[in-house]
């Protein structure tokens, strides 16, 4: 019937569960550092889950959180690591794209934080030209305001790889960013800067689906990747938070979830998977689910 392309789950959050290591601010960074190989088994499994795309553990990869510890001047060893253990994976799979992820400059869900936009554009500017010549895409990961966008997608214009834009929603409000702006707000600058795909991302999936309404509008290929929080905690929005500050909800298992990813693909979605709290039973159970009604995964 449509051609879907199946997102893998969550890879830091995966990893940080997997590494039974206590949480800290670094959260994967750190695991990868200690285990860089638990990286590609995620990826790996994943694969064979049926996902499609491999995104790099590069999420929280930048020097304004590895500087806390004195490590701002490993993030481009830090970078091929990651990479290396992505094209492993995928090099054993023998199929697969490679996503280059990019995640938020400061911190995740913080819009109050404010980047700078000609900042923005250089450290992600340094991170995109590191990782060009060994991704397929690149994946701008958890947006939460307008002005988190325009830094980013600056730096990555003209790359020559696709861009696929991902933002991450008001929990209780589907439509708006979690700064509180419309969704439609985001339009002058999809018109400018003109990404491959938008997407919804690290929100609850009842949101996802209230956010896709208004995404379905936008006139490109869009998709969603929820995560399975109860909410985002404020223990969680404080400076170097740990992931242990939030709560895991337990009604999200693999069959509910796809039945809320499935429900993205009848609104139009072709770009679908999972984000943290899911994982490759997830995405496993959803690629079944897209066979079974006739869907291709590309």
């Amino acid at each position: 019937m449509t051609d879907i392309t199946l997102l893998d789950g969550s890879i830091g959050q995966e990893l940080v569960k997997r590494s039974g290591d206590r949480a800290t601010p670094l959260w994967s960074t750190r695991v990868m550092m200690d285990r860089p190989d638990l990286v590609a088994t995620v990826h790996q499994n994943y694969f064979d889950a049926g996902a499609t795309i491999a995104s790099t553990n590069t999420y929280a990869v930048h020097r304004s959180r590895l500087v806390r510890v004195g490590l701002e001047d490993e993030v481009l060893s830090l970078l091929e690591v990651a990479l290396d253990q992505a094209e492993r994976a995928r090099d054993a799979h023998g199929s697969g794209r490679i996503a280059g992820v990019l995640g938020p400059l400061l911190a995740s869900y913080r819009p109050d934080l404010k980047p700078d936009p000609n900042d923005a554009e250089q450290k992600f500017g340094e991170l995109t030209q590191a990782m060009v010549p060994r991704v397929d895409l690149f994946l701008i990961e958890s947006v939460s305001s307008v002005l988190e966008a325009e830094g980013v997608l600056r730096a990555t214009q003209g790359c020559g790889k696709p861009v696929w834009l991902a933002m991450t929603v008001d929990d209780d409000d589907g439509t708006r960013l979690r700064s509180g702006e419309r969704l439609a707000g985001m339009v002058p600058l999809l018109d400018r800067f003109d990404p491959d795909a938008v997407l919804l991302n690290c929100s609850r999936p009842e949101a996802v689906t209230k956010g896709l309404e208004k995404l379905a509008g936008f006139g490109r290929p869009f998709g969603g990747y929820a995560n399975g929080f109860a909410r985002i905690s404020e223990g969680f929005l404080t400076d170097a938070p740990t992931v242990d500050a939030l709560e895991q909800r337990v009604d999200l298992g693999p069959e509910a979830y796809a039945d809320h990813a499935m429900h993205w693909v009848a609104q139009g979605a072709t770009i679908v998977g999972g984000c943290c709290e899911v994982g490759p039973d997830h995405i496993a159970e959803l690629a079944r689910r897209l066979r079974a009604a006739g869907h291709s995964i590309v």
